[in-house]
Protein backbone atom coordinates (compact mmCIF):
# COMPACT_ATOMS: atom_id res chain seq x y z
CA UNK A 1 0.00 0.00 0.00
CA UNK A 2 1.80 3.34 -1.63
CA UNK A 3 1.38 6.89 -2.60
CA UNK A 4 3.32 9.64 -3.12
CA UNK A 5 1.34 12.19 -1.82
CA UNK A 6 2.00 12.38 1.90
CA UNK A 7 -0.24 10.22 3.00
CA UNK A 8 0.89 7.11 4.79
CA UNK A 9 -2.19 5.56 6.16
CA UNK A 10 -5.97 5.24 5.52
CA UNK A 11 -7.76 8.41 7.09
CA UNK A 12 -11.51 6.97 6.78
CA UNK A 13 -13.01 3.95 6.88
CA UNK A 14 -15.53 5.12 4.07
CA UNK A 15 -12.17 5.98 1.82
CA UNK A 16 -11.76 3.01 -1.15
CA UNK A 17 -8.15 2.36 -0.35
CA UNK A 18 -7.02 -0.55 1.36
CA UNK A 19 -5.42 -4.22 1.12
CA UNK A 20 -6.18 -5.40 -2.22
CA UNK A 21 -8.08 -8.55 -2.95
CA UNK A 22 -5.23 -10.21 -4.74
CA UNK A 23 -2.63 -9.81 -2.10
CA UNK A 24 -2.39 -13.55 -0.03
CA UNK A 25 -2.51 -13.31 3.89
CA UNK A 26 -1.24 -15.76 6.02
CA UNK A 27 -4.60 -15.93 7.13
CA UNK A 28 -6.22 -17.24 4.15
CA UNK A 29 -3.14 -19.41 3.52
CA UNK A 30 -3.95 -21.06 6.94
CA UNK A 31 -7.53 -20.65 6.46
CA UNK A 32 -6.62 -23.12 3.46
CA UNK A 33 -5.60 -25.57 5.35
CA UNK A 34 -8.10 -26.41 7.28
CA UNK A 35 -7.97 -24.12 10.30
CA UNK A 36 -10.30 -21.27 12.24
CA UNK A 37 -8.68 -17.80 11.42
CA UNK A 38 -10.11 -14.69 13.79
CA UNK A 39 -9.31 -11.65 14.15
CA UNK A 40 -9.97 -9.09 17.23
CA UNK A 41 -9.09 -5.52 17.57
CA UNK A 42 -7.87 -3.44 15.09
CA UNK A 43 -7.85 -3.69 11.32
CA UNK A 44 -6.94 -0.62 9.77
CA UNK A 45 -6.87 -1.99 6.25
CA UNK A 46 -9.85 -0.48 4.49
CA UNK A 47 -13.52 -1.79 4.11
CA UNK A 48 -15.25 -1.23 1.32
CA UNK A 49 -14.25 -0.41 -2.72
CA UNK A 50 -17.22 0.35 -4.43
CA UNK A 51 -20.70 0.22 -2.09
CA UNK A 52 -21.14 -0.03 1.49
CA UNK A 53 -21.80 -3.52 1.14
CA UNK A 54 -18.57 -5.21 -0.86
CA UNK A 55 -16.48 -5.58 1.58
CA UNK A 56 -13.55 -6.07 -0.45
CA UNK A 57 -10.95 -4.96 1.89
CA UNK A 58 -12.56 -6.43 4.78
CA UNK A 59 -10.81 -8.96 7.46
CA UNK A 60 -13.65 -11.76 6.15
CA UNK A 61 -12.60 -10.94 2.45
CA UNK A 62 -8.93 -11.46 3.36
CA UNK A 63 -8.68 -14.92 4.86
CA UNK A 64 -10.25 -14.49 8.57
CA UNK A 65 -13.31 -16.67 8.92
CA UNK A 66 -14.05 -14.42 12.32
CA UNK A 67 -14.07 -10.42 12.75
CA UNK A 68 -14.79 -8.30 15.77
CA UNK A 69 -13.35 -4.79 16.66
CA UNK A 70 -12.23 -1.62 14.76
CA UNK A 71 -12.32 -1.74 11.47
CA UNK A 72 -10.09 1.42 11.22
CA UNK A 73 -7.77 2.49 14.13
CA UNK A 74 -7.59 4.15 17.59
CA UNK A 75 -7.04 8.22 17.06
CA UNK A 76 -7.36 11.11 19.41
CA UNK A 77 -10.35 12.25 17.44
CA UNK A 78 -12.39 8.33 19.12
CA UNK A 79 -12.41 10.08 22.67
CA UNK A 80 -14.92 13.60 23.34
CA UNK A 81 -12.83 16.69 23.99
CA UNK A 82 -9.51 15.53 22.42
CA UNK A 83 -7.63 17.98 19.97
CA UNK A 84 -8.66 16.91 16.13
CA UNK A 85 -5.84 14.35 15.11
CA UNK A 86 -7.25 13.05 11.63
CA UNK A 87 -5.89 15.33 9.23
CA UNK A 88 -5.47 18.00 11.34
CA UNK A 89 -3.04 20.16 9.09
CA UNK A 90 -5.85 19.95 6.05
CA UNK A 91 -8.90 20.47 8.77
CA UNK A 92 -6.95 23.90 10.18
CA UNK A 93 -6.59 24.90 6.54
CA UNK A 94 -10.43 24.25 5.79
CA UNK A 95 -11.41 25.73 8.89
CA UNK A 96 -9.40 29.05 8.22
CA UNK A 97 -10.54 29.03 4.89
CA UNK A 98 -14.01 29.29 6.06
CA UNK A 99 -13.42 31.50 8.96
CA UNK A 100 -11.73 34.37 5.91
CA UNK A 101 -14.54 33.64 3.53
CA UNK A 102 -17.42 34.38 6.35
CA UNK A 103 -15.64 37.32 7.11
CA UNK A 104 -15.41 38.40 3.44
CA UNK A 105 -19.29 37.53 3.65
CA UNK A 106 -19.73 39.37 6.42
CA UNK A 107 -18.27 42.69 5.10
CA UNK A 108 -20.40 42.47 1.94
CA UNK A 109 -23.63 42.78 4.11
CA UNK A 110 -22.66 45.10 6.14
CA UNK A 111 -21.23 47.22 3.36
CA UNK A 112 -24.80 46.58 1.64
CA UNK A 113 -26.54 47.57 4.94
CA UNK A 114 -24.47 51.20 5.24
CA UNK A 115 -24.94 52.05 1.09
CA UNK A 116 -21.00 51.53 0.83
CA UNK A 117 -21.24 48.61 -1.69
CA UNK A 118 -23.48 49.08 -4.74
CA UNK A 119 -24.54 44.99 -4.90
CA UNK A 120 -28.06 43.51 -4.82
CA UNK A 121 -28.82 41.60 -1.35
CA UNK A 122 -29.44 38.51 -3.59
CA UNK A 123 -25.78 38.68 -4.19
CA UNK A 124 -24.75 38.76 -0.51
CA UNK A 125 -27.62 35.91 -0.21
CA UNK A 126 -25.54 33.83 -3.10
CA UNK A 127 -22.28 34.43 -1.55
CA UNK A 128 -23.25 32.95 2.28
CA UNK A 129 -25.12 30.33 0.23
CA UNK A 130 -21.60 29.05 -1.38
CA UNK A 131 -20.44 29.77 1.98
CA UNK A 132 -22.63 27.51 3.47
CA UNK A 133 -22.18 24.35 1.04
CA UNK A 134 -18.16 24.81 1.41
CA UNK A 135 -18.75 24.57 5.01
CA UNK A 136 -21.34 21.84 4.91
CA UNK A 137 -19.34 19.96 2.71
CA UNK A 138 -15.86 19.94 4.51
CA UNK A 139 -17.92 19.38 8.12
CA UNK A 140 -19.84 16.16 6.46
CA UNK A 141 -17.03 14.24 6.99
CA UNK A 142 -14.34 16.02 9.60
CA UNK A 143 -17.17 17.07 12.08
CA UNK A 144 -18.36 13.13 12.23
CA UNK A 145 -15.39 11.62 12.71
CA UNK A 146 -15.90 9.86 15.85
CA UNK A 147 -19.31 8.81 14.21
CA UNK A 148 -17.43 7.64 10.82
CA UNK A 149 -14.53 6.10 12.19
CA UNK A 150 -14.70 4.89 15.74
CA UNK A 151 -16.42 1.83 15.29
CA UNK A 152 -17.00 -1.34 15.97
CA UNK A 153 -18.10 -4.39 13.83
CA UNK A 154 -18.98 -8.28 14.00
CA UNK A 155 -17.89 -9.86 10.84
CA UNK A 156 -20.12 -7.64 8.39
CA UNK A 157 -22.36 -5.97 10.34
CA UNK A 158 -21.68 -2.18 12.65
CA UNK A 159 -22.59 -2.75 16.50
CA UNK A 160 -21.03 0.15 17.88
CA UNK A 161 -21.59 3.42 16.46
CA UNK A 162 -19.90 5.64 17.71
CA UNK A 163 -18.12 3.27 20.13
CA UNK A 164 -17.69 3.78 23.77
CA UNK A 165 -13.69 3.47 24.10
CA UNK A 166 -13.92 3.13 28.03
CA UNK A 167 -15.38 -0.54 27.23
CA UNK A 168 -13.64 -1.37 24.25
CA UNK A 169 -10.65 -3.12 26.20
CA UNK A 170 -13.22 -5.43 27.85
CA UNK A 171 -15.18 -6.31 24.95
CA UNK A 172 -11.81 -7.49 23.20
CA UNK A 173 -10.97 -9.29 25.99
CA UNK A 174 -14.12 -11.52 26.20
CA UNK A 175 -14.22 -12.18 22.67
CA UNK A 176 -10.45 -13.25 22.33
CA UNK A 177 -11.47 -15.47 25.21
CA UNK A 178 -14.17 -16.58 23.85
CA UNK A 179 -12.84 -17.41 20.16
CA UNK A 180 -10.23 -20.01 21.85
CA UNK A 181 -12.79 -21.67 23.93
CA UNK A 182 -15.14 -22.00 20.64
CA UNK A 183 -12.47 -23.14 18.70
CA UNK A 184 -9.98 -25.04 21.35
CA UNK A 185 -11.04 -28.94 19.44
CA UNK A 186 -9.67 -28.28 16.64
CA UNK A 187 -6.78 -26.17 14.86
CA UNK A 188 -6.87 -22.27 15.08
CA UNK A 189 -5.04 -19.09 14.21
CA UNK A 190 -6.14 -15.99 16.67
CA UNK A 191 -4.33 -12.29 15.89
CA UNK A 192 -5.31 -10.11 18.84
CA UNK A 193 -4.97 -6.85 17.61
CA UNK A 194 -4.83 -4.38 20.81
CA UNK A 195 -5.52 -0.80 21.07
CA UNK A 196 -3.34 -0.43 23.45
CA UNK A 197 -0.98 1.60 23.84
CA UNK A 198 -1.80 4.25 20.91
CA UNK A 199 -2.92 7.48 21.94
CA UNK A 200 -5.17 8.37 23.29
CA UNK A 201 -4.18 5.68 26.21
CA UNK A 202 -8.01 5.41 27.39
CA UNK A 203 -7.35 3.49 30.68
CA UNK A 204 -9.76 1.86 32.47
CA UNK A 205 -10.42 3.44 36.09
CA UNK A 206 -8.79 0.16 37.67
CA UNK A 207 -5.55 1.18 36.10
CA UNK A 208 -5.55 4.57 36.34
CA UNK A 209 -2.47 5.28 38.34
CA UNK A 210 -1.01 2.42 38.90
CA UNK A 211 2.19 2.80 37.21
CA UNK A 212 4.96 5.22 38.05
CA UNK A 213 4.99 6.47 34.17
CA UNK A 214 2.01 8.14 34.20
CA UNK A 215 -1.07 7.88 31.69
CA UNK A 216 1.24 5.75 29.14
CA UNK A 217 2.80 3.32 31.56
CA UNK A 218 -0.99 2.93 33.29
CA UNK A 219 -1.73 1.84 29.52
CA UNK A 220 1.07 -0.65 29.86
CA UNK A 221 0.21 -1.97 32.84
CA UNK A 222 -3.56 -2.51 31.86
CA UNK A 223 -2.70 -4.35 28.39
CA UNK A 224 -0.13 -6.16 30.24
CA UNK A 225 -2.92 -7.47 32.31
CA UNK A 226 -4.96 -7.69 28.54
CA UNK A 227 -2.16 -10.28 27.82
CA UNK A 228 -2.05 -12.00 30.95
CA UNK A 229 -6.05 -13.03 30.69
CA UNK A 230 -5.55 -14.06 26.90
CA UNK A 231 -2.27 -16.44 27.77
CA UNK A 232 -4.72 -17.83 30.99
CA UNK A 233 -7.03 -18.69 28.62
CA UNK A 234 -4.66 -20.61 26.43
CA UNK A 235 -3.73 -22.81 29.59
CA UNK A 236 -7.25 -23.04 31.33
CA UNK A 237 -8.42 -24.80 27.87
CA UNK A 238 -5.19 -27.07 27.75
CA UNK A 239 -3.72 -25.82 24.70
CA UNK A 240 -0.17 -24.13 26.37
CA UNK A 241 2.26 -26.78 25.16
CA UNK A 242 0.68 -26.90 21.50
CA UNK A 243 0.42 -23.08 20.80
CA UNK A 244 2.55 -20.18 19.34
CA UNK A 245 2.09 -17.41 21.05
CA UNK A 246 3.80 -14.21 19.36
CA UNK A 247 3.78 -10.58 21.18
CA UNK A 248 5.58 -7.91 19.15
CA UNK A 249 4.65 -4.24 18.27
CA UNK A 250 4.18 -2.39 14.80
CA UNK A 251 7.09 0.31 15.72
CA UNK A 252 8.81 2.17 18.22
CA UNK A 253 7.35 4.53 20.85
CA UNK A 254 5.76 7.58 19.07
CA UNK A 255 8.00 10.62 20.18
CA UNK A 256 6.01 13.23 18.80
CA UNK A 257 2.64 12.15 20.87
CA UNK A 258 2.76 14.78 24.35
CA UNK A 259 0.61 16.85 26.16
CA UNK A 260 1.58 19.65 28.63
CA UNK A 261 2.57 17.38 31.68
CA UNK A 262 4.03 13.83 29.70
CA UNK A 263 5.61 11.66 27.30
CA UNK A 264 2.31 9.97 25.77
CA UNK A 265 4.02 7.61 23.21
CA UNK A 266 6.66 5.47 25.01
CA UNK A 267 10.41 5.33 25.43
CA UNK A 268 12.57 3.72 22.90
CA UNK A 269 16.27 4.04 25.73
CA UNK A 270 18.98 4.35 23.93
CA UNK A 271 17.58 3.74 20.70
CA UNK A 272 17.84 7.14 18.39
CA UNK A 273 14.05 7.98 16.76
CA UNK A 274 10.65 6.80 17.25
CA UNK A 275 7.79 6.07 15.09
CA UNK A 276 7.26 6.62 11.70
CA UNK A 277 10.80 6.92 11.06
CA UNK A 278 11.70 4.44 8.26
CA UNK A 279 15.81 4.18 9.44
CA UNK A 280 16.68 5.17 13.04
CA UNK A 281 16.53 1.87 15.53
CA UNK A 282 14.08 3.79 17.84
CA UNK A 283 11.30 3.21 15.15
CA UNK A 284 11.68 -0.35 14.12
CA UNK A 285 13.36 -2.17 16.59
CA UNK A 286 10.37 -4.02 18.34
CA UNK A 287 10.15 -6.88 21.51
CA UNK A 288 9.24 -9.93 19.50
CA UNK A 289 8.85 -12.52 22.50
CA UNK A 290 7.71 -16.25 21.30
CA UNK A 291 6.26 -18.70 24.12
CA UNK A 292 5.91 -22.69 22.97
CA UNK A 293 6.98 -25.05 25.96
CA UNK A 294 8.46 -28.00 24.78
CA UNK A 295 9.48 -26.54 21.44
CA UNK A 296 11.49 -23.78 22.19
CA UNK A 297 13.92 -23.15 24.52
CA UNK A 298 12.61 -21.23 27.37
CA UNK A 299 14.79 -18.29 28.50
CA UNK A 300 16.86 -17.88 25.06
CA UNK A 301 17.40 -14.66 23.47
CA UNK A 302 18.29 -14.04 19.65
CA UNK A 303 20.35 -11.34 19.34
CA UNK A 304 20.09 -11.76 15.46
CA UNK A 305 18.32 -9.41 12.73
CA UNK A 306 14.56 -10.50 11.78
CA UNK A 307 11.45 -8.79 10.52
CA UNK A 308 7.67 -8.78 10.99
CA UNK A 309 7.73 -9.89 7.55
CA UNK A 310 8.95 -13.07 9.04
CA UNK A 311 5.48 -13.50 10.75
CA UNK A 312 4.29 -14.70 7.16
CA UNK A 313 6.78 -17.71 5.95
CA UNK A 314 6.74 -18.77 10.11
CA UNK A 315 3.07 -18.72 10.26
CA UNK A 316 2.59 -20.63 7.14
CA UNK A 317 5.27 -23.33 7.53
CA UNK A 318 3.58 -23.87 11.24
CA UNK A 319 0.19 -24.46 9.55
CA UNK A 320 1.14 -26.47 6.74
CA UNK A 321 0.81 -24.74 3.85
CA UNK A 322 2.93 -22.82 1.08
CA UNK A 323 4.01 -19.61 0.68
CA UNK A 324 3.06 -17.74 -3.09
CA UNK A 325 5.59 -19.15 -5.73
CA UNK A 326 4.14 -16.06 -7.73
CA UNK A 327 6.51 -13.69 -6.46
CA UNK A 328 9.26 -12.52 -4.58
CA UNK A 329 8.71 -13.18 -0.43
CA UNK A 330 11.05 -11.01 1.81
CA UNK A 331 10.26 -12.88 5.06
CA UNK A 332 12.16 -16.24 6.09
CA UNK A 333 10.83 -18.73 8.61
CA UNK A 334 11.77 -18.01 12.19
CA UNK A 335 11.51 -21.49 13.00
CA UNK A 336 15.48 -22.84 12.11
CA UNK A 337 16.47 -19.95 14.49
CA UNK A 338 14.15 -20.11 17.64
CA UNK A 339 14.76 -23.42 18.00
CA UNK A 340 18.54 -22.91 17.99
CA UNK A 341 19.04 -25.55 15.02
CA UNK A 342 21.10 -22.10 12.91
CA UNK A 343 23.38 -19.78 14.28
CA UNK A 344 22.44 -16.66 12.18
CA UNK A 345 19.17 -15.15 11.45
CA UNK A 346 18.59 -15.95 7.13
CA UNK A 347 18.24 -12.03 6.73
CA UNK A 348 21.90 -10.84 5.48
CA UNK A 349 20.73 -7.86 4.64
CA UNK A 350 17.51 -5.82 5.68
CA UNK A 351 15.85 -2.85 3.95
CA UNK A 352 13.93 0.16 5.79
CA UNK A 353 11.29 2.30 3.85
CA UNK A 354 9.61 5.28 5.25
CA UNK A 355 6.40 4.86 2.86
CA UNK A 356 7.60 4.19 -0.52
CA UNK A 357 11.04 6.18 -0.44
CA UNK A 358 13.96 3.45 1.24
CA UNK A 359 15.78 5.67 3.80
CA UNK A 360 18.09 2.98 5.20
CA UNK A 361 19.64 -0.33 4.75
CA UNK A 362 21.42 -2.80 6.65
CA UNK A 363 24.08 -5.86 6.58
CA UNK A 364 25.04 -8.69 8.75
CA UNK A 365 28.52 -9.24 7.95
CA UNK A 366 28.03 -12.83 9.65
CA UNK A 367 31.60 -13.91 8.92
CA UNK A 368 33.09 -10.58 11.45
CA UNK A 369 29.50 -10.58 13.44
CA UNK A 370 29.42 -6.77 12.55
CA UNK A 371 25.98 -5.13 11.90
CA UNK A 372 26.43 -2.27 9.41
CA UNK A 373 23.28 0.13 8.66
CA UNK A 374 23.33 2.74 5.61
CA UNK A 375 21.44 5.82 5.96
CA UNK A 376 20.39 6.84 2.15
CA UNK A 377 17.71 9.58 4.16
CA UNK A 378 16.98 11.34 7.34
CA UNK A 379 14.27 12.88 8.42
CA UNK A 380 15.10 16.55 9.84
CA UNK A 381 14.20 16.58 13.76
CA UNK A 382 13.20 19.85 15.15
CA UNK A 383 13.49 22.32 17.23
CA UNK A 384 17.21 21.74 16.31
CA UNK A 385 19.01 20.12 18.59
CA UNK A 386 15.82 17.69 19.32
CA UNK A 387 15.93 13.88 18.67
CA UNK A 388 11.94 13.95 17.02
CA UNK A 389 10.08 16.05 14.65
CA UNK A 390 8.12 17.72 17.55
CA UNK A 391 5.11 19.81 16.24
CA UNK A 392 3.83 17.39 13.41
CA UNK A 393 2.02 13.92 14.20
CA UNK A 394 5.19 12.06 12.75
CA UNK A 395 8.30 13.25 10.70
CA UNK A 396 7.61 13.21 6.91
CA UNK A 397 8.99 10.73 4.65
CA UNK A 398 10.25 13.23 1.75
CA UNK A 399 10.38 16.53 0.53
CA UNK A 400 11.43 19.23 2.75
CA UNK A 401 10.99 17.07 6.11
CA UNK A 402 13.88 15.01 4.94
CA UNK A 403 18.00 14.71 4.31
CA UNK A 404 19.56 12.96 1.81
CA UNK A 405 23.13 11.81 2.48
CA UNK A 406 25.78 11.83 0.12
CA UNK A 407 27.88 10.13 0.55
CA UNK A 408 25.53 8.05 2.78
CA UNK A 409 25.82 7.90 6.76
CA UNK A 410 27.34 4.59 8.08
CA UNK A 411 27.00 3.04 11.68
CA UNK A 412 28.42 0.03 13.04
CA UNK A 413 25.23 -1.27 15.03
CA UNK A 414 27.14 -3.94 16.61
CA UNK A 415 29.38 -0.76 18.11
CA UNK A 416 27.08 1.71 18.38
CA UNK A 417 23.58 0.63 18.95
CA UNK A 418 22.46 4.26 19.26
CA UNK A 419 23.89 5.32 15.71
CA UNK A 420 25.39 8.33 17.73
CA UNK A 421 28.68 8.29 15.93
CA UNK A 422 28.85 8.35 11.68
CA UNK A 423 31.92 6.68 10.57
CA UNK A 424 33.88 8.07 8.27
CA UNK A 425 36.39 6.93 5.48
CA UNK A 426 39.31 7.80 8.19
CA UNK A 427 37.84 6.77 11.10
CA UNK A 428 36.51 3.21 9.29
CA UNK A 429 38.84 1.46 6.77
CA UNK A 430 36.33 -0.41 5.05
CA UNK A 431 33.79 2.55 4.98
CA UNK A 432 33.85 2.69 1.01
CA UNK A 433 33.62 -1.32 0.87
CA UNK A 434 30.69 -1.71 2.95
CA UNK A 435 28.28 1.32 1.41
CA UNK A 436 29.73 -0.29 -2.07
CA UNK A 437 28.44 -3.52 -0.95
CA UNK A 438 25.12 -2.51 0.60
CA UNK A 439 24.38 -0.27 -2.62
CA UNK A 440 24.50 -3.31 -4.66
CA UNK A 441 21.98 -5.10 -2.58
CA UNK A 442 19.98 -1.88 -2.58
CA UNK A 443 20.11 -2.38 -6.59
CA UNK A 444 19.35 -5.84 -6.64
CA UNK A 445 16.27 -5.43 -4.00
CA UNK A 446 14.97 -2.87 -6.28
CA UNK A 447 15.17 -5.48 -8.89
CA UNK A 448 12.51 -7.58 -6.89
CA UNK A 449 10.35 -4.27 -6.76
CA UNK A 450 6.77 -4.11 -9.42
CA UNK A 451 4.32 -1.20 -8.89
CA UNK A 452 1.05 -1.51 -7.17
CA UNK A 453 -2.11 0.33 -6.81
CA UNK A 454 -1.77 3.68 -5.27
CA UNK A 455 -3.69 3.13 -2.17
CA UNK A 456 -2.89 6.15 -0.37
CA UNK A 457 -4.02 8.44 -3.55
CA UNK A 458 -6.33 11.25 -2.75
CA UNK A 459 -9.06 9.43 -4.94
CA UNK A 460 -8.85 6.17 -2.21
CA UNK A 461 -8.01 8.67 0.63
CA UNK A 462 -11.26 11.13 0.47
CA UNK A 463 -13.93 10.10 2.73
CA UNK A 464 -17.35 8.42 0.36
CA UNK A 465 -20.77 8.92 1.95
CA UNK A 466 -21.62 6.00 -0.10
CA UNK A 467 -19.08 3.84 1.41
CA UNK A 468 -19.59 4.54 5.04
CA UNK A 469 -20.07 1.77 7.57
CA UNK A 470 -23.39 2.36 8.87
CA UNK A 471 -25.99 0.80 11.48
CA UNK A 472 -29.34 2.68 11.36
CA UNK A 473 -30.28 5.24 8.91
CA UNK A 474 -27.35 7.12 6.82
CA UNK A 475 -26.51 10.00 7.83
CA UNK A 476 -27.97 9.47 11.65
CA UNK A 477 -26.03 6.35 11.99
CA UNK A 478 -26.27 4.75 15.76
CA UNK A 479 -25.98 1.97 17.82
CA UNK A 480 -25.30 0.00 20.82
CA UNK A 481 -25.49 -3.55 20.41
CA UNK A 482 -22.56 -4.08 22.80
Amino acid sequence: MEASNGYRALQWNAGSGGLPENETTFARVLQQQGYATGLIGKWHQGVNCESRTDHCHHPLNHGFDYFFGMPFTLVNDCLPGRSPELDAATRARLRHYTQMMALGVLTLAAGKACGLFFISWKAVLGAASLLFLFFVSWYASFGFARRWNCILMRNHEVTEQPMVLERAASLLLNEAVSYIERNKHGPFLLVVSLLHVHVPLVTTKEFLGKSQHGLYGDNVEEMDWLVGEILNAVEEHGLKNKTLTYFTSDHGGHLEARDEHSQLGGWNGIYRGGKGMGGWEGGIRVPGIFRWPGVLPAGRVVHEPTSLMDVFPTVVQLGGGQVPQDRVMDGHSLMPLLQGDVEHSAHEFLFHYCGKYLHAARWHEKESGRLWKVHYITPRFHPQGAGACYGQSVCPCSGEGVTHHDPPLLFDLSRDPSEARPLSPSSEPLYHAVVAGVGQAVEAHRETLSPVPPQFSLGNIVWKPWLQPCCGTFPLCSCSQE
